[in-house]
């Protein structure tokens, strides 16, 4: 193609901006988004936080992709016994996030962040020795407690740290962190787990003690002060540890009921698609690895320019597209038959998690009161302990019972569940609120 036609076949926009190199000029151009989103202004604790996020999950994800596979074949049980252990660890989640809330809001953000990520660093370094079914339930236990506490209270730091102006921007930075570090992670881990497990836990084990310990020494404690303790006696006095306002407010709940969903769809595809493609396709822990590096990288390089146009439209329609995308993702699975099928399913739930993520999570937070914030987002937390929980002990039900391709077509269904859900819940939205809804969506 000339030169003169390359030049033509691009958008007038681009085109007019160089007389020199129109084609440089417009590729620049199309960075503006992610270039912007750096410039903005946050404060030296979220950056703090990024840069932690980003050592944490390094490690972590060393290990995580590879952990069904793991356990697998070291205890040599049933995937549905297997799997259990997942469920295990979501109901500790579960009770440690109704906890977690009440204590975040009272005592602070810092401390209790800290102390989950060393308690979960010290996790994975005993795993590294686990032999039997019982060790792995204490480990379960002992992870399922600590990892809400973060979690929790990283949300509720993030919103007490950003404006609701500028909080997708936040939200969609440290998801840019966090995914450069599984972009990295498992291809190392897949790499090193061939060799020996012992050594991809430790560097979980060392990642996550890193963020720990830069938490503890050189963060700031930033639960908001009221100065009214007379306004602090409602939530004291409230039944069910100040969760009864949470569980009233019909919107949020509405919300989260239709989250789990896709959530459930999301927690199948991550926990059982490795053990899944090893054990019928032969895909190795080393070529597996570039399946959720595939994830990382679309979310490195397409979650601003994605976040940029969702934002402009109102909140739950843009969540049912997402979980739409994760049930023909997840449901595609199916039909797959080696790493390259797998690798297009990723591809596709990718698109999904671009499109629902963000917006999630700061529909969310702008929807929860500061005095009331630990909650809300430990209710928004624990919709992945309840997933976790149910979508892969039921995907291990439905291979051990029908067949291996029925995981697959149980999960394209909560996802697409959960799409019409969220399209019901909007139509059913009174048309001023809407209109709100799309005025201040993220």
């Amino acid at each position: 193609m000339s030169r003169t036609k390359i030049f033509s076949s691009l958008p007038p926009s681009c085109a007019n901006r160089s007389k020199i190199n129109p084609a440089f000029t417009c590729t620049l151009s199309s960075l503006y988004p992610m270039r912007r989103l750096f410039e903005t202004r946050f404060p030296a604790q979220f950056w703090l936080m990024f840069a932690g996020m980003l050592i944490s999950t390094i490690g972590a994800s060393m290990i995580w992709p590879f952990l069904m596979i793991y356990v697998s074949e070291r205890l040599n049980m049933p995937l549905t016994v297997s799997a259990g252990l997942l469920t295990i660890n979501s109901v500790c989640g579960l009770i440690s996030s109704f906890i977690a809330g009440p204590v975040i809001d009272r005592l602070g953000r810092k401390w209790v962040m800290a102390i989950s990520l060393l308690l979960n660093g010290l996790g994975y370094l005993l795993m590294s020795r686990a032999e039997t079914y019982p060790a792995f339930v204490l480990l379960m236990i002992l992870q399922g407690s600590a990892n809400p506490l973060y979690r929790v209270g990283a949300d509720a730091m993030m919103a007490d740290l950003i404006p609701p102006e500028k909080r997708v921007d936040g939200y969609s930075l440290m998801r840019l962190s966090n995914n450069v570090g599984v972009a990295i992670g498992p291809a190392v881990g897949g790499l090193i787990a061939s060799v020996s497990y012992q050594f991809a836990f430790y560097g979980a084990a060392a990642g996550l003690a890193i963020y720990g310990l830069l938490i503890a020494f050189l963060a700031r404690e930033t639960l908001p002060q009221t100065g009214n303790e007379a306004a602090d006696l409602p939530q004291k006095s409230e039944r069910f540890g100040g969760y009864g306002r949470v569980l009233r407010d019909q919107p949020y709940m509405t919300f989260l009921l239709a989250f789990i969903f896709t959530q459930l769809s999301a927690s199948i595809m991550w926990v059982l698609l490795s053990v899944y493609a090893k054990t019928h396709y032969g895909v190795t822990e080393r070529l597996y690895g570039l399946i959720p590096m595939t994830n990382a990288l679309m979310v490195v390089f397409f979650q601003i320019p994605v976040t940029m146009l969702t934002r402009r439209f109102s909140p739950l329609p843009v969540l049912a597209l997402g979980g739409l995308l994760y049930g023909l993702g997840v449901g595609s699975v199916a039909f797959g038959a080696g790493f390259w099928g797998f690798w297009l399913s990723m591809v596709v739930m990718t698109l999904g998690e671009l499109v629902l993520v963000p917006t999630s999570s700061t529909y969310a937070a702008n929807l929860a009161p500061a005095d009331m914030r630990g909650r809300y987002m430990s209710l928004y937390g624990l919709t992945w302990n309840v997933a976790a929980g149910i979508g892969p002990v039921a995907g291990g039900f439905l291979n051990d019972w029908f067949s291996p391709q029925a995981i697959w077509y149980g999960g394209g269904l909560c996802g697409i569940f959960s799409a019409l859900l969220f399209i019901f819940f909007w139509l059913r939205r009174p048309a001023a609120k809407i209109a709100e809804e799309r005025l201040t969506s993220p």
